[in-house]
């Protein structure tokens, strides 16, 4: 009978369970004591009194107890409680290998890695004296950290008598992944797996492991398992006498030396296999170093032995060979090519983020982000487009923009302030470069990757997939009111690509913006040139140009060598989600031929109320397009700014918290964002686009007109009134970030910065009693939170310890709030007295996906007890399926 959740066995708590076995049940517990998650084994009742069971179960625990190996499930108790005997190990994330193998073999570099992992624990326990005898792909499970060896109940010490010869015989009904050929009671182990000795029933030693470790190799790279049969006997039969079909014939791209490494392996006779689980793994890490030219497909060698008549001969027969097929190919009309669309959904309890999902350049398989109900951050999913599931890789919680390599074997996405790789099947994640806020990047065959680390007021950067320096690709130019360079997408060439680059101008329309657009840049002569006004982003398949215009998808013919448009647009799609805020649209190209898209309404968020332990507590309003939320000093308003769904455009609006009615404050088309509040309530600044970048200020009442306080030609942001009436602001310089600088508002007193340091500074906030700025600098190399007393500007203090933007104050001045690059919302317990400022260590609150619309805007603020938080919540995840698009190119050329 299986435990229910709350038993006890001694401190374990069973919470669910995990899995059964013919000889144990696995459940997931809770360690009481040291509060940490294990996976208990039990001896089921039926088998408790069973002495070979219980002898079993006793070998295992003894053989785990001693070894100790990262690369070995650790056993941590074992115990006996109500006729109970049980297990307690190591909990493991991650998925067996038999279940990996479901989806198909793995990449040669998995092959490798997980095959040295393997060999590593092997080489511990045979070093310890165990011998497992009974390693196969459903021992082994795949973890964030590598390959784990599990379940040694069958490991031995010492011999085992021979089994009778009879017991070969025995016909079983079926031979799958899930159920392996298996006999109990006579010979130990799985049959596939087992070496010859093993099945005649001698005595098994550390070499018979390194049989099966070849036959797990084997069906790693060629995906099918190397003995088969209907009958154990059949099965057998092959194990003694057959030799498996070669790894490079069925996987012909395989490293050629991997056959060979197997195939020693797996020889018959024990003295001719590698005789240590150590020499394997050296072969193993040779060829994953490049010692095998691994990239030469086998075939390749054995065909350079023929002789130079015989391939004459070949070449000639060919040549008339194609010769005919091509006159037959000509004579014969040709079948129509039908367009064809389909639906994907997203995983079952999950939804799509619209903006992160990416064909692969093969066409075969979907990497997208999703989210979980019960989860704060998406995470990384990848899905065969030839199968109904989809695999979710581990540790890429916060995952956005993914891309993929040139060869399809590697992702490339941003999270928690990193941009990293990993491999698309799973396994370990590589971090490549510091981001504050990742737009897009692109991978050319060089192992070049070109990226946007930030939001805005930057350039591309490039670093090699290897890691290494990070240099600037794109020239940045503030001066012409540049915004941001976005969103890059390689050409077939590696040496040209398309970009994103957004403005600050006050046009009214994007054809109207002299700047803003899509640019085709020359790695090699540096050189940018605009192609063409858009909504959005570009990408680049099968000699089109693929964009949005007003939610409309269109493909233009484009020449990717010479950046020259070819003709004019097509729609290939209507009403294809937009994020107006981040210049994206929700489609992916594949050079495969293969579109994909996802249509409805995009760009929307949520306003909602959190308590400070991450509970929701009530929604505020309707979805739309808010960004900047900024509570009165009351806490009975909230200053928004809303854009129209139908436009680029946006207005400053005030919510009446208590009654759920929206004010609009501003009609001045100018796009005016980040609204802040005066002391007393009494009227709101804001920035607008006119001008450059001004501010400008109205009575929060909404009567009368709006007043300019800053008119200039640099871009300048309203962070907070201090208590004396002045206005922090925030001035864009060209090519240098954030200035913080004090505007004087009397007839008098002219502009000042603030500080005088070369690094971007920006968000500054004063303390409730005016004394001290909290504001966020990228002097450490990243955006960190520092506070100093104001005015005299005497010291400095940081708070954030592992990055930081967005900061407000507690009403009673003793604690800090901001925002985490993982999007959290951080706490810092602060100290004032007289000069000196102390703080404590942040510790998170809890995890919220907000929105970033605009590098000028905070998108929480919280109550001055600091109890509630109104945070604008992200609703990238949507319930509408992505639209899968085959041979959209019969389409254009209708």
């Amino acid at each position: 009978m299986a435990l229910a959740s709350g038993t006890k066995l001694g401190p374990y708590e069973i919470q669910s369970a995990l899995g059964a076995g013919g000889m144990g049940e696995v459940y997931l517990a809770r360690d009481t004591r040291l509060d940490r998650t294990v996976a208990v084994k039990i001896l089921p009742p039926h088998l408790s009194s069973d002495p070979d069971a219980r002898q079993r179960f006793d070998r295992e625990a003894r053989a785990i107890s001693s070894l100790n190996h990262p690369n070995i499930c650790t056993l941590y108790d074992v115990g006996h409680q109500n006729g109970t005997d049980f297990l307690v190990m190591e909990y493991l994330e991650g998925e067996t290998l038999a279940d990996r193998l479901h989806k198909g073999p793995l990449t040669s570099d998995q092959v490798l890695r997980y095959g040295i992992d393997i060999c590593e624990g092997l080489e511990k326990a045979h070093r310890s004296g165990v011998i497992h005898r009974d390693l196969k792909p459903g021992n082994i499970m795949l973890t964030r950290s590598g390959a784990k060896l599990m379940d040694f109940g069958l490991a031995k010490s010492t011999p085992r008598q021979q089994a009778p010869a009879s017991s070969l015989t025995m016909t079983v009904s079926h031979d799958s992944a899930d159920h392996p050929l298996t006999a109990q009671g006579t010979v130990v182990g799985t049959f596939q797996y087992m070496s010859p000795e093993q099945v005649e029933g001698k005595e098994a030693d550390a070499r018979s492991d390194i049989f099966a470790l070849g036959a797990v190799l084997y069906e790693m790279a060629a995906g099918k398992r190397a003995f088969t049969g209907k009958t154990q006997a059949s099965v057998v039969a092959a194990i003694l006498a057959s030799e498996p079909q070669p790894i490079s014939t069925v996987q012909p791209m395989s490293p050629p030396a991997l056959d060979r490494v197997v195939r020693i392996c797996m020889a018959k006779d024990p003295d001719e296999r590698w005789q240590t689980a150590h020499d394997v793994k050296l072969q193993l890490q040779w060829i994953a170093e490049g010692g095998s030219q691994a990239g030469i497909p086998a075939p390749v060698a054995a065909r350079r032995r023929l002789s130079q008549n015989i391939a004459w001969t070949v070449a000639a027969v060919c040549l008339l060979a194609a010769v005919a097929l091509a006159a037959t190919l000509f004579l014969r009309p040709t079948r129509p090519t039908v367009p064809l669309r389909a639906s994907l959904m997203p995983p079952k309890n999950t939804s799509y983020d619209s903006f992160s999902f990416a064909i692969s350049p093969d066409g075969k398989r979907l990497a997208f982000v999703a989210n979980a109900a019960d989860k704060a951050e998406g995470t990384l999913w990848v899905r065969p487009l030839n199968s109904v599931t989809a695999q979710e890789l581990s540790g890429t919680e916060g995952a956005s923009f993914p891309f993929w390599s040139p060869d399809s074997s590697t992702i490339g996405f941003f999270a928690k302030g990193k941009l990293k790789k990993i491999d698309a099947g799973g396994g370990p994640i590589v971090a490549l470069a510091d981001v504050t806020a990742g737009r897009g990047g692109t991978w050319n065959s060089d192992g070049t990757i070109v990226f946007s680390p930030k939001s805005s007021v930057d350039s591309l950067y490039q670093v090699s997939s290897s890691g290494g320096p990070v240099s600037a690709v794109t020239h940045f130019n503030k001066e012409r009111k540049e915004d941001s360079h976005r969103f890059p997408w390689f050409m077939p060439d590696g040496r040209h690509f398309v970009f994103y680059m957004s403005s600050n101008t006050s046009a009214p329309s994007i054809d109207q913006d002299p700047v803003a657009g899509i640019y085709f840049h020359d790695l090699k002569t540096g050189t940018d040139t605009r192609l063409l006004a858009s909504d959005s982003c570009a990408q680049f398949a099968n000699g089109h140009l693929f964009y949005l215009r007003q939610q409309n998808l269109m493909a233009q013919p484009f020449d990717p060598g010479s950046g020259k448009l070819l003709g004019p647009p097509v729609p290939v799609a209507q009403g294809v989600t937009y994020d107006s805020s981040r210049w994206v649209g929700a489609f992916s190209v594949s050079p495969s031929g293969i579109l994909g898209y996802i249509t409805g309404a995009g760009d929307q968020s949520q306003l909602i109320w959190y308590g400070r332990d991450g509970k929701e507590l009530e929604k505020v309003g309707r979805l739309g397009i808010y960004s900047g939320v900024a509570l009165s000093p009351d806490g009975q308003r909230a200053a928004l700014s809303i854009g129209d769904p139908n436009s680029p455009t946006r207005d400053i609006w005030i919510d009446e918290l208590a009654h759920g009615t929206l004010t609009r404050l501003t009609f001045e088309k100018s796009n005016p964002v980040g609204p802040v509040w005066t002391h007393d309530g009494k009227s709101i600044a804001y920035y607008t686009n006119r001008g450059g970048g001004d501010i400008y200020q109205k009575a929060s009442s909404g009567l009368g007109g709006e007043q300019a306080l800053v008119q200039s030609d640099s871009t300048k942001y309203p962070c907070d009134w201090a208590s004396n009436g002045r206005l922090l602001y925030m001035n864009v310089v060209s090519g240098n970030g954030a200035r913080l600088w004090i505007h004087q508002d009397s007839p008098d007193k002219k502009d000042s910065p603030l500080l005088s340091t070369n690094f971007s500074e920006e968000f500054g906030r004063f303390s409730p009693d005016g004394r001290w700025l909290a504001y966020v600098s990228e002097e450490t190399g990243k955006d960190e939170i520092f506070v100093v007393p104001f005015p005299s500007l005497s010291s400095k203090v940081q708070v954030s310890t592992a990055g930081g933007e967005q900061v407000a104050w507690r009403g009673d001045g003793k604690e800090i709030f901001y925002v985490s690059p993982d999007r959290k919302i951080m706490s810092v317990s602060v100290e004032a007295a007289g000069d000196n400022f102390k703080a404590a260590q942040p510790h998170e609150l809890f995890s919220a996906q907000l929105t970033r619309v605009h590098h000028a805007t905070r998108e929480f603020d919280v109550t001055k007890d600091g109890q509630r938080f109104l945070i604008n919540i992200r609703l990238e995840q949507v319930s509408e399926p992505i639209t899968l698009y085959a041979n959209w190119e019969t389409e254009l050329k209708k």
